[in-house]
């Protein structure tokens, strides 16, 4: 069993996070105004330069917020971790969506899946999961509208708790308490290097994860 891929949305239904682990093929980058900016190294629309060759146009993070201290701490390089848990972006593939189109699909899923569930049971239940014969799609969604999605191996058990954990964990410490932080932008992702190494270090740790 493994950990596919995580996605964030937030309540205006943009995509402001995404990483991968054991994705079978690379993301395809998204189309130039498709997604937010920093959402992830290895989907963000690579520009031409002068020289006709493609450059990512990700840009990193500036400032974050020290948990330990409180203390507003500039960042004038990146940090050596970010080559450690996202790998260079690829070039995209011969098949595939652009990712802009693919978070799309995803949203479009949880969605659709949720009101159906709505309307069936006449109840106010909640869609958590549901399972594929290639994958299993678990969904925590937060009072603030946050949703989030991991795509996991189809014989996981429910890793709900793990995206609760997420949010009450790292993405409070890192992005909500982060003065820096706009959270209700339209404008960017969610650029916060510590936010993404918490994430890693979550996943990698757990017993589904090989």
């Amino acid at each position: 069993m493994t950990v596919h891929s995580l996605y964030i949305f937030d309540r205006h239904c943009n995509c402001v996070y995404y990483q991968d682990w054991h994705r079978t093929k690379p993301p395809k980058p998204a189309v130039e105004g498709g997604i937010l900016p920093a959402v992830s190294r290895a989907v963000t629309p690579r520009a031409a330069s002068s020289d006709g060759n493609t450059t990512s146009t990700f840009t990193s993070p500036r400032n974050t917020l020290n948990l330990s201290s409180g203390i507003v701490v500039a960042v004038n390089e990146e940090p050596q971790a970010r080559n450690a848990i996202e790998p260079p972006a690829q070039p995209p593939s011969s098949t595939g969506l652009p990712f802009d189109e693919e978070t799309k699909l995803v949203y479009g899923v949880i969605l659709s899946l949720r009101n159906m569930v709505k309307k069936l049971t006449k109840r106010d239940e909640q869609f958590t999961n549901y399972r594929t014969s290639t994958y299993k799609m678990h969904l925590y969604e937060t009072i603030s509208g946050y949703k989030f999605v991991m795509l996991t191996d189809p014989r996981a058990d429910s890793v709900r708790f793990i995206l609760r954990q997420l949010y009450s964990g790292p993405f409070m410490d890192y992005v909500v308490r982060n003065p820096i932080v706009d959270m209700d932008s339209r404008e960017h992702g969610i650029d916060n290097e510590y936010f993404r190494a918490s994430v890693d270090r979550i996943i990698r740790g757990l017993s589904i994860f090989q």
